[in-house]
């Protein structure tokens, strides 16, 4: 099951007491301007129990703001009823408002409010089940608010981007963006983005097969959003821990969980989680036998899933028959001696309005079917192209590619860069066939990429036998240096104990390593057959230390030995010659303390 996508409507915490204090003011009417417009919004942002009251308050500010062209407070508006359409599960008019929400801000240049409503974007288009333009607006809004002291809204953009990823199981670049965010939420002791991060957190523990984690985790989430009324975001926690027991067969206490789920979205009238939660017990009743509740919550599944349409259709159907049984009434009034004709009349067209009825669903039917097998394969091309895309390329700039077609090249002040090389390669190539040759590279260089993913490295390029990765790119990490040396070992051990399990078709080689710390420039090389590289001195003398290493060995240089010697014993080699750079510090990683 995908991971749920649990987002913030607001940047601070909602407050149902607040809204009631501020209704008995409001309704005094003893205020204009901006300040009642700052308390309509107090008011859409805290009334929690009423969501269409807060949809008025919403609407009276945008009203407001537009009679006395206030932008700031017109995007303000507009936000509001954004959410509260969302919440009311209208997706449409939510995106609508969210938009114009974004272009009033745009107006004024309010970098906040722009972050704020495009990660609202990005927000409804997670809910409909678009992942591409959910990532898109997501790091535009991250772009956006870095640039702002909003922090709370930063670090709910990093929050919702990370759900995306992991809804695509890319738990690697979920979990950077979960790391980030729940630094900043502790920063400003924001509870409720600390419940979310820690239920996140319980969900990758539960994809990941780790259940008793996961629910530990997804309960401390749950006990905190209680304490802070957060109903939208516990009926789907509620509704996680149902999948939980579900996998483990504990049918009972699975119904439990998503019966409270399903009482709590009812009573808080949250349309998309009595959706889900009415899926998830016709699920479990279909599971246990009982076939008669599992269709009763299934239409009512149906029914939320697509409410508005659902409305409209019964709506006609209901007023094609008053209105048929009216001009019956009436004949029988006026014609009573044609009583037998008029019967048959009734029943033909009865018989008529159900068989018309009947194409009409039918119709309907076929065109659904239709419509999501074709919506499945444009979604399964897109996400392979995405995930192709993604294979090359760090996530970030596979988003700003997307994005804009380009991707400008950015500095980064402090990385660790690593090099490998097989020694006597070139013997080996000019002594055996090429095929031989590619099957051995590839037994190692595919361990190698597992274990630069293990410590979160990024690969930048092989080289004939050369093999190079970097650490604290694309995302800023204040320990790439060390993560960097534990690959560097791991790689090492693992090229040692090959030796005792190679086939007969494959070679046994002898590696080192050189690893150097520095500043570099990255970026994509070309416009064909692109390719993500990094440039600079700091590339240059890690070179240059693998080149100067030893069999089994991993030479560091002078920089990375400052970062690393509280971490590591390391034995130092003296001032070496080196080619174009004269004599540099060199050491020798023996272990680590």
């Amino acid at each position: 099951m995908a991971i749920l996508c649990m987002q913030f409507y607001q940047s601070n915490a909602q407050n149902q007491q607040v809204a009631d204090s501020l209704k008995i003011i409001y309704e005094a009417n003893n205020f204009s301007g901006t300040e009642k417009m700052e308390v309509l919004r107090n008011l859409s942002f805290n009334e929690i129990n009423d969501i269409k009251l807060s949809l008025n308050y919403a609407n009276e500010l945008i009203k407001l703001s537009k009679k006395d062209k206030n932008y700031i407070y017109l995007h303000r508006g507009y936000l509001q009823q954004g959410n509260a359409f969302r919440l009311l599960g209208d997706l449409n008019k939510a995106l609508d408002a969210f938009f114009k929400s974004n272009a009033a801000a745009v107006k004024i240049d309010f970098d906040a409010g722009q972050g704020s409503a495009t990660m609202s974007i990005a927000d409804v288009y997670s809910d409909i089940g678009n992942p591409i333009n959910a990532r898109i607006y997501y790091e535009k809004a991250i772009t956006i608010l870095r640039r702002t002291a909003d922090t709370i809204s930063l670090a709910t953009a990093l929050l919702n981007a990370g759900e995306e990823y992991a809804n695509s199981r890319n738990f690697k670049n979920a979990l950077a963006y979960y790391r980030e965010s729940g630094v900043l939420f502790e920063k400003v002791n924001y509870e409720i983005g600390t419940a979310y991060n820690i239920g996140n957190i319980g969900m990758l523990y539960a994809e990941t097969g780790e259940d008793e984690k996961a629910m530990i985790y997804i309960n401390n989430a749950i006990n905190i959003l209680e304490k802070n009324k957060d109903y939208y975001a516990i009926s789907d926690y509620l509704t996680y821990m149902s999948d939980i027991y579900t996998n483990r067969n504990n049918t009972k206490k699975a119904l439990k969980y998503a019966s409270q789920s399903l009482k709590l979205a009812i009573k808080h009238g949250l349309k998309k989680q009595i959706s889900i939660s009415n899926e998830k017990l016709a699920e479990l009743y279909q599971k246990s036998g009982n076939y008669e509740k599992a269709l009763q919550f299934y239409k009512k599944h149906i029914i939320y899933k697509d409410s508005l349409k659902s409305i409209e259709i019964v709506q006609k159907i209901a007023d094609t028959r008053t209105n048929y049984e009216i001009s019956q009434k009436q004949i029988e009034v006026n014609l009573l001696n044609q009583q037998k004709t008029n019967q048959k009349i009734i029943i033909i067209s009865s018989l008529i309005f159900l068989f018309l009825t009947l194409l009409l669903v039918i119709g309907l039917y076929r065109r659904y079917v239709f419509i999501n097998k074709t919506n499945k394969i444009i979604e399964k091309e897109k996400n392979l192209s995405n995930s192709l895309l993604l294979n090359i390329l760090p996530a970030e700039t596979a988003v700003e590619l997307k994005e804009n077609g380009k991707v400008l090249a950015k500095k980064y002040e402090l990385v660790t860069v690593l090099f490998t090389d097989f020694e006597g390669f070139t013997n080996y190539s000019e002594n055996l066939s090429p095929e031989q040759l590619v099957e051995s590279i590839d037994y190692y260089f595919s361990k190698f990429d597992e274990i630069i993913e293990k410590y979160d490295l990024e690969k930048i390029k092989t080289i004939g036998d050369s093999y190079m990765c970097a650490g604290g790119i694309p995302f800023k990490t204040e320990d790439h240096a060390y993560q960097i040396i534990l690959a560097a070992v791991e790689i090492i051990d693992f090229v040692e104990k090959s030796k005792s399990r190679l086939l007969d078709n494959q070679i046994n080689f002898k590696i080192r390593i050189g690893v150097n710390s520095g500043s570099i420039v990255a970026g994509i090389v070309g416009t064909k057959k692109f390719a993500y590289d990094i440039w600079g001195d700091t590339v240059n003398i890690a070179s240059r230390m693998e080149s100067n290493s030893e069999t089994g060995k991993i030479n560091i240089s002078e920089n990375t030995y400052q970062l690393v010697k509280n971490q590591f014993s390391c034995t130092y080699r003296g001032e070496i010659e080196v080619k174009n750079k004269g004599m540099m510090k060199m050491y020798f990683v023996e272990n680590l303390m």
